[in-house]
Formats: structure tokens, C-alpha cells, sequence
């Protein structure tokens, strides 16, 4: 066997024995735990929840996000700024390779603005995260009350 076509095949061999190893080509983000917290009255506006993780050997970037049900989606974050609660936008979230972004309470979250209808418990959101290089990366969202 000559050299040259050795390479490949090794490099063939390497990737499949590698644990966890996914070749890039077919590597996606993926969104876990995700809810839309439903408020007490209604409201003009809702806050959604996830994990999103990326489980490929490159950075992910998110640029937007959009929704059937809503008018407006976009990402914020909640910070204390001199003690003061402070919401701004986020115009995109990089997502390090095997790394992941949390949407939570009091932190990095989805604005749904502009309902086109009332959430009930239970209700499934579809949400489309806007990604800079392919996508776009769909994730259902549980409408649920907020906790006691």
C-alpha cells in the first residue's frame, strides 16, 4: 500500500475510534429543558427558558430567534448593574465547541413578545433559533406555570 492512500484511512480510523467523536458535517446544536414561563395575568410579553448545548468541534453562533406564535422573539439578559436589575438585548450568543448557553430566570433569556394568542399549561411553543452558519435550529418549548 502506498503511502498516500494510507493517510486517509487512517484518519478514517482515528475519527471513528475517537469516543464521542462526531464528524463535523454532521454535528448540530441541540435545545434540552425548554419552557416558557406563563404569567399570573396576561401578558403583552413571556420569558423562555433552555439549554442549548454544542456538541461539535466548532463555536456555534445564535443571531436571532423567531416563533408562529409570537410577533417579536429575541434574546436578553437580565444583569445587576450598581444594584439595580437591568435587561438588555443580545444581538447573538457564541456557543464554545462541547460547550453550552443556559437560558434561566434572572439571567440570559428569550423575550416572546406579542402573543397571537393565549398559552395555556402544557402548551407547546415552537421556537427557530437563527444561526450565523446553517440552521435554522427548531426546539418546542412547554408553557408552565412558574413555581411557588
Amino acid at each position: 500500500m502506498r503511502t498516500p492512500a494510507l493517510i486517509p484511512t487512517l484518519l478514517l480510523i482515528a475519527a471513528l475510534a475517537a469516543p464521542g467523536a462526531v464528524p463535523a458535517s454532521e454535528c448540530a446544536p441541540r435545545v434540552r429543558d425548554a419552557w416558557v414561563r406563563l404569567p399570573p395575568a396576561s401578558m403583552p410579553m413571556l420569558a423562555g427558558f433552555a439549554r442549548i448545548e454544542n456538541p461539535c468541534p466548532v463555536p456555534v453562533t445564535i443571531v436571532g430567534a423567531r416563533s408562529p406564535l409570537f410577533g417579536d422573539v429575541s434574546l436578553h439578559e437580565t444583569r445587576l448593574v450598581n444594584g439595580v436589575s437591568r435587561m438588555r438585548a443580545v444581538p447573538d450568543l457564541r456557543i464554545a465547541p462541547d460547550g453550552a448557553a443556559t437560558l434561566k430566570p434572572g439571567g440570559l433569556h428569550l423575550m416572546l413578545m406579542q402573543p397571537t394568542g393565549p398559552l395555556k399549561p402544557g402548551s407547546r411553543v415552537v421556537v427557530e433559533f437563527l444561526l450565523s452558519k446553517g440552521g435554522p435550529l427548531r426546539a418546542e418549548f412547554e408553557a408552565r406555570k412558574p413555581a411557588p
